[in-house]
C-alpha cells in the first residue's frame, strides 16, 4: 500500500501531469456534448446508489401521549417524559402495519393460525326448574249444586287411577233430574208400537235430552242406565277420576256445600313434565325448536336426562334479559319432581347462513306442537293431528348443504375486541415478520372459536398469540390500532394518572414538590372568560364540600358533591383549544371520579379520603387553567391520615380543618395563597 501511494505522488509531481490533466478534461467535455449534457446514469446514478440514498425523516413520540409527533428527540410537552423513536416516514407510516425480526417474534411469542371453514360446536348452558305439564292437569269440579257428604281422597299427594271414585255428593237437582229420566222412560215404554209416530218421537227426544243432561253433569253411561232401572231416584252422585295422576291440590272438605263449577281437586299427570330454562339473549342464535337438551338435577348427580325444546318464548324478560325455553321431558319413573332445579346444556353447530346443523333433523319432518314427533316423510302429528313441517322451516340446515355451509372461524384468542370493534392482525403474504391490522365483523362465539362474517378469507393467517403486544407497539408508534383506529391520537379510554393511589398513602411534602415541578413545566394557557366562570362555579361547590366536612355534616357534604357533579357536567370544554383542551380532559376525569366516590361514601371518614383526592384535582385545575377568584388559600394539616398530612383549599383565611372537623378545627402547619395560572407574573 505504501509503495502504491509513493507512485501516485511521483505521478502528480512529475512534469508530465499537465498534459494528462488537459486530455482528461477535454474528454469529459466532449462526452457531455455527445451525451446531451447528461452523465452516464449507470456510472453516476447517485440517487439509486445505497451510499447516497436519502435518509427518511425520523418521528419521535411520547409513550404516554402518542399524538405527540416531533422530528427530533426531546421532552414531551404534556408530561415531560423523554420522547422515543416511533417510526420513519416509509411506506408503512400511518398504517396498522408492523414488521418484526425473527428474534422479536420469538420474544413476543407471536403465533399464527390459518382462517378455516368448519362446523364448530357451542355449548349453551342454562338453568331452570321442573314444572307441571300444563296439558296434563285436570280440575275436578262439581257440575251440580249440592253437599259433599264424603271425600274418598282426603289428602294431597294421593295417586289415583282413571275411574277411581273421588266424591260422594248429595244434590236435590240430581233427584229431580233422575225422576224426569225415570218418568220419560216409563212413558216411552207405555206407548207401545201402535202409537202415533210423532208422539213416540217426542217421547224419545225427551228421554235423550234427560240422559244428555245427566251426562253433562258428569254421570257415566253405566250410572245413567242404573238410574233408568231403579224404581226410585238415588239422592247421591259419585264423581269419578277422569285420568291417572297425583292429587296436587284439595280445596274442599266433607260437609261443605258447593255450587256448579266449584273446584274440589287438582290432578296432575307426572308421566311427562316440563323443564323451563332461562336463555340469555346472546345465546338465542344457537337455540332452535326441536333441539335435544341434556340436563342434570341435584337429586341425581351424574345422571343425565334428555328432552326436546317445545317452545321458545317470543317475549324477552326486560329485568333478567333472558327468554324462557320450555322442554318436554318423559318421566316414566317419576324421578323428576316439580320445583327441582336443573342445569342444562344445548350443543349446537351454526352454518354460515345462521342455520343450525343437526344431522338427526336434516331433511326431516317435525310436528309444530310436539317436537318428539319426527318423521322421514310428510304427514300428520300422532298426538294432535296437525300437519308436519319441514325442519328447514324451523331454522335447520338441509342435508344437501352440509358441506358448503361451513362458516369461517378463527380461534377466540385472535380478535382484540373493544366496544363495537373487533381487530385481528394478519400475517402479510410474502413479507416475513410483517403483520397488518384489520377490522372484522364477528358472529357468535362457539366455545374456543369465533364465527367471522366479514373481513377475512379462508387460508389467511391471523395472530392467535401476541396480538395485544403488536397492538401496543402500534399505539406507541401512533399508528392505527385497536384503541386508536385513526392513529396519531391518544386512546379514548386512557386517563393518565387515573390509577394514582390516595394521597394519604404518600409523603405530602414530596407530592407538593412534584406538583409544583409539574406545574412549572406547563406553559401559559389562554383560557376564555366563559370557561373561567364555569370553573369558578364548580370551585364554589368544592368550598361547600369543605365547609360541610369541617362541620362534621356528612349528608351536606354528599349533597354538595352531587351539586359539584351537576356543575361539572355543564362546563363546556369546546371553549378550550389545543393543549388547554387536553389538560381539562384529564382534570375533569379526576374531579368526576373523586366526587362520585365521595357522594357514594359509606361514612364521613371515607368521604374525607375522597375529598383529599378532589382537592388535588381542583388545585391542579386552578394552577393550570386559572380562576376568577381573587384569593384562594391552600392549607396543610400534618396530622391527617395517620400523620401523612393532607392539603385543602378555602375561600377565606380562617382555618376550618375538613379532615378532623370540630375535634381539631384549627389544626394546620402552613397556609399559602394559591396563585391561578392566569394571574402569575409573565
Amino acid at each position: 500500500m505504501n509503495l502504491l501511494m509513493e507512485k501516485i505522488k511521483k505521478f502528480w509531481t512529475s512534469s508530465h501531469r499537465w498534459p494528462v490533466i488537459i486530455a482528461v478534461s477535454v474528454g469529459v467535455i466532449v462526452g457531455l456534448f455527445i451525451g446531451g449534457g447528461s452523465p452516464d446514469p449507470s456510472i453516476h446514478d447517485h440517487e439509486k446508489s445505497p451510499l447516497f440514498t436519502e435518509q427518511k425523516a425520523e418521528i419521535w413520540t411520547c409513550s404516554m401521549h402518542p399524538q405527540i409527533r416531533l422530528p427530533k428527540p426531546g421532552k414531551c410537552p404534556i408530561c415531560g417524559m423523554d420522547l422515543i423513536l416511533a417510526s420513519s416516514s416509509g411506506d408503512d407510516a400511518g398504517q396498522a402495519v408492523l414488521k418484526l425480526s425473527a428474534n422479536a417474534i420469538k420474544l413476543a411469542e407471536i403465533q399464527v393460525k390459518p382462517v378455516e371453514r368448519r362446523f364448530v360446536a357451542a355449548e349453551i348452558r342454562m338453568v331452570g326448574k321442573v314444572e307441571y305439564d300444563e296439558t296434563r292437569l285436570r280440575y275436578i269440579t262439581s257440575r251440580v249444586p249440592g253437599r259433599i257428604d264424603r271425600l274418598y281422597v282426603d289428602y294431597t299427594g294421593t295417586q289415583v287411577r282413571k275411574g277411581d271414585h273421588l266424591v260422594y255428593l248429595y244434590s236435590p237437582e240430581l233427584i229431580t233430574a233422575q225422576q224426569e229420566l225415570q218418568q220419560a222412560v216409563r212413558t216411552l215404554k207405555k206407548l207401545g208400537t201402535g202409537v202415533n209416530s210423532t208422539i213416540k218421537k217426542t217421547a224419545e227426544r225427551t228421554v235423550f235430552a234427560v240422559r244428555e243432561k245427566l251426562r253433562l253433569w258428569g254421570l257415566t253411561p253405566a250410572q245413567i242406565k242404573g238410574i233408568e232401572k231403579l224404581k226410585k231416584p238415588d239422592d247421591h252422585l259419585t264423581i269419578y277420576s277422569p285420568m291417572k295422576g297425583i292429587v296436587i291440590h284439595k280445596t274442599a272438605v266433607e260437609g261443605i256445600y258447593v255450587k256448579t263449577g266449584t273446584r274440589i281437586y287438582t290432578i296432575a299427570d307426572l308421566s311427562q313434565v316440563w323443564v323451563k330454562l332461562d336463555a340469555y339473549e346472546s345465546d338465542l342464535t344457537w337455540i332452535r325448536y326441536g333441539q335435544t337438551v341434556e340436563f342434570e338435577t341435584e337429586a341425581y348427580p351424574g345422571e343425565a336426562f334428555k328432552g326436546k325444546i317445545s317452545f321458545i318464548d317470543p317475549v324477552l324478560n326486560s329485568k333478567t334479559r333472558t327468554v324462557k325455553i320450555r322442554v318436554n321431558v318423559k318421566n316414566p319413573n317419576r324421578k323428576l319432581k316439580p320445583e327441582m332445579f336443573v342445569r342444562a346444556v344445548v350443543r349446537s353447530r351454526l352454518s354460515v347462513s345462521g342455520k343450525v346443523m343437526d344431522p338427526d333433523l336434516a331433511g326431516k319432518w317435525i310436528s309444530p306442537m310436539h317436537p318428539e314427533i319426527v318423521k322421514d316423510k310428510p304427514g300428520k302429528c300422532d298426538i294432535c293431528g296437525m300437519p308436519l313441517v319441514r325442519a328447514e322451516k324451523l331454522g335447520y340446515i338441509t342435508a344437501r348443504d352440509e358441506d358448503k355451509e361451513a362458516p369461517l372461524v378463527i380461534p377466540a384468542s385472535a380478535p382484540l375486541i373493544t366496544g363495537t370493534r373487533a381487530v385481528v392482525y394478519v400475517a402479510v403474504p410474502g413479507k416475513k415478520g410483517t403483520f397488518a391490522g384489520r377490522r372484522i365483523t364477528l358472529g357468535p362465539r362457539a366455545g374456543n372459536y369465533y364465527l367471522v362474517t366479514k373481513g377475512l378469507k379462508e387460508g389467511e393467517k391471523v395472530v392467535v398469540n401476541g396480538a395485544f403486544k403488536i397492538d401496543s407497539d402500534l399505539q406507541i408508534q401512533a399508528k392505527p390500532s385497536m384503541m386508536n383506529p385513526e392513529g396519531g391520537v391518544a386512546a379514548p379510554a386512557h386517563q393518565h394518572g387515573s390509577t394514582t393511589k390516595p394521597r394519604h398513602q404518600e409523603d405530602p411534602s414530596k407530592k407538593q414538590k412534584h406538583d409544583s415541578h409539574e406545574m412549572s413545566k406547563q406553559k401559559s394557557i389562554d383560557i376564555s372568560i366563559l370557561f373561567k366562570k364555569s370553573i369558578d362555579v364548580m370551585v364554589g361547590s368544592y368550598f361547600n364540600v369543605q365547609h360541610a366536612l369541617s362541620s362534621d355534616n356528612f349528608s351536606e357534604a354528599k349533597n354538595s358533591a352531587k351539586k359539584l357533579l351537576t356543575e361539572l357536567a355543564q362546563v363546556d370544554m369546546n371553549l378550550l383549544k389545543g393543549k388547554a383542551h387536553m389538560e381539562w380532559m384529564k382534570l375533569e376525569s379526576r374531579i368526576k371520579e373523586s366526587s362520585q366516590k365521595l357522594m357514594k361514601a359509606a361514612d364521613i371518614e371515607a368521604a374525607r379520603v375522597q375529598f383529599e383526592l378532589l382537592t388535588t384535582a381542583v388545585t391542579n385545575t386552578i394552577k393550570t387553567l386559572g380562576s376568577g377568584e381573587t384569593a384562594i388559600y391552600r392549607f396543610h394539616c400534618p396530622m391527617a391520615f395517620n400523620n401523612k398530612g393532607a392539603f385543602w383549599l378555602q375561600k377565606n383565611s380562617e382555618t376550618r380543618n375538613p379532615y378532623f372537623g370540630n375535634s381539631m378545627l384549627t389544626c394546620k402547619d402552613s397556609v399559602e395563597t394559591l396563585v391561578p395560572a392566569d394571574k402569575k407574573k409573565k
